[in-house]
């Protein structure tokens, strides 16, 4: 395994807030969603940002499907597509099993069209992420969505379900639990499909977006490290936590500053961990490989990060 800082990240500042996650095309030019509803796209340090489409909703994970067209997770607005031409934009989906969904969070999409997303809680809305950590609501769902528009549940009872990544070979699907700090993996191949186990090591952190790099391995990206006055928290009595729930953010404790971004193999090892404080940039929320490069992601930030990791 090898273990390294982020000396060397640029950023690339992209004109408003919240590039929660990123996505690099064959050209890399590099995606991002703001909390504005925009969709930006930029090709470099100092080159113009241009603005994609704007989508209703608060935009996190970012995809492709087929070549012109982006999936977005609107997180209270739904799964979305949006033509990288015209810049229009359609649902795919905002319900399952009848009720409306209000925390789409990350998706992966396979060769065939079908997409695996997150709705990340049934009882709190993305902005109020952290009521469901402490609240510990386990109603986090992985769906998965056929290319004919049915929409199945996978996996369900997750701490704020989040990140979601294909496996290369696509027989398997890996999801992030937040809260738990782990990852599980559902089977869609093989004698096994159907099934589901943990995937990997308990985490020393939180887990949000993770997707599959160039490199063939699962990229994760963790925002903060394990917070023991979490778990206590969630250990109080049911009306203190509510209670507590109340607090504005700017009042809660603040994440501890370091950030990691995690890779493993398909045999949920760790093959690469990368650590530290990024001077300007916190809380990474997501991370993409890319032809030995990184590109990170961050739901408060105003700029992405890049860093080469093939340089010594």
């Amino acid at each position: 395994m090898t273990e390294r800082g982020f000396d060397g990240v640029t950023l690339l500042p992209l004109g408003g807030t919240g590039p929660e996650d990123v996505l690099v095309d064959r050209h890399g030019r590099v995606y991002a969603g703001l909390d504005d509803g925009r969709i930006v796209r930029t090709a470099a340090v100092g080159a113009p940002v241009e603005t994609v489409a704007r989508v209703p909703g608060r935009p996190l994970g970012l995809e492709f499907l087929g070549d012109d067209e982006l999936l977005v997770c609107a997180s209270d607005a739904g799964l979305l597509a949006v033509s990288l031409g015209s810049g229009a934009v359609r649902v795919l989906t905002d319900r399952a099993a009848g009720r409306p969904l209000g925390a789409v969070n990350n998706a992966a999409v396979a060769a065939d069209g079908t997409i695996f997303f997150t709705d990340s809680s049934q009882r709190f809305p993305i902005p109020q992420w952290r009521a469901d950590l402490v609240q510990r609501t386990r109603s986090g769902r992985l769906f998965r969505r056929s290319p004919d528009g049915e929409v199945s549940e996978l996996l369900g009872g997750l701490e704020l379900a989040n990140g979601v990544a294909l496996a290369r070979d696509e027989s398997y699907v890996a999801v992030a639990e937040t809260g738990a700090r782990r990852l599980h993996r559902v089977w869609l191949t093989g004698a096994r499909a159907g099934t589901s186990e943990l995937f990997g090591t308990r985490l020393s952190g939180y887990p949000d977006n993770i997707a599959l790099g160039s490199d063939g391995l699962i990229w994760i990206a963790v925002p903060a490290p394990a917070a023991p006055q979490l778990r206590r928290i969630q250990a109080l009595p049911k009306p203190v936590r509510i209670l507590l729930t109340k607090i504005p953010p700017r009042l809660q404790p603040a994440a501890e500053p370091t950030v990691s971004a995690v890779a493993v193999d398909d045999d949920g090892r760790v093959v690469h961990e990368f650590r530290g404080r990024i001077e300007g940039f916190r809380f990474l929320t997501g991370v993409r490989e890319r032809d030995g490069r990184l590109w990170l992601g961050s739901l408060e930030g105003g700029a992405v990060g890049t860093l080469d990791i093939a340089a010594p």
